[in-house]
């Protein structure tokens, strides 16, 4: 059988030598997109933000990771072709669309903002918005000079943004739900990639696995084989553990919960203003707000000082103080408030933003999916998963410790949320 990058006459020829993925090979007409400035700006913003303060191994950044996300959207391609019949879909796939989604691959995470999530929930665009007005605008002539459609690969990347005429819809679906999935190339980059960096074996997946059992169903929609069921209980579980030991432990929690308290204010007070926060690496963020911002919060993240936990529960959506807490509108004052009770000058909450764990992936060769077959991983336990991470907690500043009895503190934030 002719493998498809032979039909399509895509070679990849230029290599990038990879810690994890070892030997990356792509297309040498791609040589635009990595030189240019702003998949290069990539190798100055860190993968994991915060997380080295806790792993000091997690310093690999987010250049690095767009290479394997590349080259894991390469192999479920290989893996897919390689079972499809001659009239699936992606037999179909023309050589400008196939490059547009390897294009949307690599450059997935240009829009991306410094200091990995600590800009969530803030009044800015989404990443994947930015990523494609960089694709359409100064992008633009690399991708297409790669051999690849911009329009499409902004798509890819960005759901909001409409099919492109020349396009038919059911192309452009197909390649969404491949870089965007149960089990697609971000996530078999990114578990695997943080877990050998912060030298945790929590996200480890059997890739090879994986592919061997990834197929088109009659609907032309990524399935998995019965057999495969496993990969997606070991992603799911993956994820969960790697939530709960790196990317949410309390000290990177301090640390973001810091990071987004600064911006808060500085925002809220006009000292800082969306547009700037766009097209930033880690060290232009942190010459940005350590010029603007009040208290030194960013500064004190920088250098390690972290505020102290002083009280955790589980975030309970029933609970009305809780509920009020999650809108990040409501926290400056209800931080002072307890500011005001406890004696403690500055203290911050924190609540992380709702996850998702995707798991609606079909079974081959069967009208059901995935839950249907799992015996261990069903609704209410992934359900659970997502609920048992989310854990509110308080951090105060050190330095207020001898001001207040711990009791009184304690009792001050269990009258306010129970």
């Amino acid at each position: 059988m002719v493998h498809i990058w032979d039909k399509l006459d895509i070679e990849f020829s230029e290599p990038v030598r990879d810690p994890l993925w070892r030997n990356i090979l792509l297309p040498a007409s791609f040589s635009g997109i990595e030189s240019s400035d702003d998949f290069i700006k990539l190798s100055r913003i860190l993968q994991l933000g915060p997380a080295h303060l806790v792993y000091p191994g997690a310093s690999h950044t987010r250049r690095a990771h767009s290479f394997g996300v590349f080259e894991m959207a390469k192999r479920i391609i290989s893996a897919l072709a390689s079972r499809a019949g001659a009239n699936s879909l992606i037999w179909s796939i023309s050589r400008q669309e196939m490059l547009s989604y390897l294009a949307a691959a690599l450059c997935h995470d240009l829009g991306h903002f410094p200091y990995t999530h600590s800009l969530k929930e803030l009044p800015l665009r989404e990443h994947e918005e930015l990523t494609a007005a960089i694709v359409l605008g100064p992008l633009f002539e690399p991708v297409r000079k790669a051999g690849a459609e911009p329009e499409l690969a902004a798509a890819i990347v960005d759901e909001k943004r409409p099919c492109p005429k020349a396009f038919e819809p059911k192309v452009l679906g197909f390649f969404r739900s491949m870089l965007s999935g149960v089990l697609d190339p971000d996530k078999l980059d990114y578990l695997n990639r943080d877990a050998w960096a912060c030298g945790v074996p929590y996200g480890v997946q059997d890739v090879d696995f994986t592919l061997q059992h990834l197929a088109m169903d009659s609907l032309d929609r990524l399935s998995i084989s019965k057999r495969g069921i496993m990969s997606v209980e070991a992603v799911l579980f993956s994820k969960y553990q790697m939530y709960k030991a790196v990317y949410w432990h309390k000290n990177v929690r301090a640390a973001t919960a810091m990071i987004k308290h600064a911006l808060i204010e500085s925002m809220a007070k006009g000292i800082v203003m969306p547009e700037e926060l766009y097209g930033l690496d880690d060290n232009k963020f942190y010459e940005l707000m350590t010029q603007r911002e009040e208290h030194g919060l960013i500064k004190a993240v920088f250098s390690g000082k972290l505020y102290s936990l002083c009280y955790e529960t589980v975030f309970d959506p029933d609970n009305t103080m809780h509920k009020k807490a999650e809108s990040i509108e409501n926290r400056a004052e209800m931080e002072l408030l307890l500011s005001e009770s406890t004696g403690f000058g500055s203290l911050i909450i924190d609540i992380p933003e709702p996850i998702s764990f995707e798991s609606n992936l079909p079974v081959l060769d069967s009208n059901r999916d995935f839950h249907s077959f799992s015996t261990a991983f069903g609704p209410d336990l992934v359900a659970t998963f997502a609920r048992s991470l989310r854990i509110m907690r308080i951090y105060c500043d050190g330095e207020h410790d001898k001001k207040a009895s711990r009791n009184s503190m304690i009792a001050a934030f269990m009258e306010m949320f129970g």
